[in-house]
């Protein structure tokens, strides 16, 4: 508890930690709570108010079914930021345990994984998390599944190198020494030295997870109509662009201030668990 406090202190002592950490807030308050707030039903029909622009009665606007952005903005948030989350756990968790596993046991298990690793970084994210979907099929929990295999390899890496400075370390020798098992090494004596650089690379890449589900659903393989998931609002928004802009700039602008509250906070969780960093 002691160490939360003192990194939320430092947290909110930068400019981008403070901003980053108040709009996560905000943005998690919305996908709990959105589909139950929204003002109107996303789904309900206004034929007498298609394509509408912002105003008192619709705030931003509706689509060309009449339907109001807002509310559907706002039930679409729980679909794109969970699922975005979601995705990044996946990939979180599968690219430290191999990181960890391949650091400490080292020889030729760790060239081999990191071989594997390396030939699968060099393709894409999108492009490798489209191949995985043209396997698996095209529904949100296989794009959240793509995505997370895809995130895998540069958090193993990434886990890979924090592990490689701290298994030479006095406690790790001395779990050692004490004949502990490897399994006990890793996850008692490792993972809460590897966690801090961990968790700021998982903030960082939720951003990415979002864009790229909304890419996905853009292209047709995340969320299936009538889903309000935000790529695929911009994908059907995209015929009528010129009638107007409303239906594309709405979740556009939702994306993007995921992307920026994420990044904020992952620049300010560096510098918190990091001062040195910074400095």
């Amino acid at each position: 508890m002691n160490s939360t406090r003192r990194t939320l202190t430092a947290l909110t002592k930068t400019p981008q930690g403070a901003i980053g950490l108040l709009l996560c807030f905000l943005l998690l308050a919305l996908t709990l709570a959105g589909p139950e707030l929204a003002p109107k039903d996303p789904e309900e029909f206004h034929f007498t108010a298609r394509f509408a622009a912002p105003s008192t009665e619709f705030l931003l606007g509706t689509d060309w079914y009449g339907r109001d952005l807002l509310s559907r903005v706002m039930a679409g948030s729980r679909s794109t930021i969970l699922l975005a989350l979601l995705a990044t756990v996946i990939g979180t968790v599968a690219g430290a345990l191999i990181g960890i596993f391949s650091g400490y046991i080292g020889g030729r298990v760790d060239d081999l994984i990191m071989r594997v690793t390396d030939a699968v970084m060099a393709i894409p994210s999108l492009l490798f998390a489209l191949l995985i979907l043209s396997v698996l099929g095209s529904s949100s929990f296989n794009a959240v599944i793509a995505i997370g295999i895809a995130f895998t390899p540069g958090m193993a890496r990434i886990a890979r190198s924090v592990t490689l400075q701290v298994r030479g370390s006095d406690y790790v020798s001395a779990a050692q020494a004490r004949g502990e098992g490897t399994s006990w090494i890793m996850f008692a004596e490792i993972l809460p030295n590897v966690i801090a650089p961990v968790i700021v690379e998982a903030t960082i890449r939720v951003a990415f997870a979002v864009m790229t589900l909304a890419t996905l659903s853009f292209l047709g393989l995340g969320a299936q109509p009538p889903s309000p998931e935000w790529g695929l609002m911009i994908a059907e928004g995209r015929a009528h662009m010129f009638r107007s802009p409303w239906p594309i700039l709405v979740p556009g602008i939702a994306i993007a201030l995921v992307a920026i509250a994420f990044n904020l906070l992952g620049d300010g969780l560096r510098d918190a668990l990091n001062p040195q960093a910074s400095s």
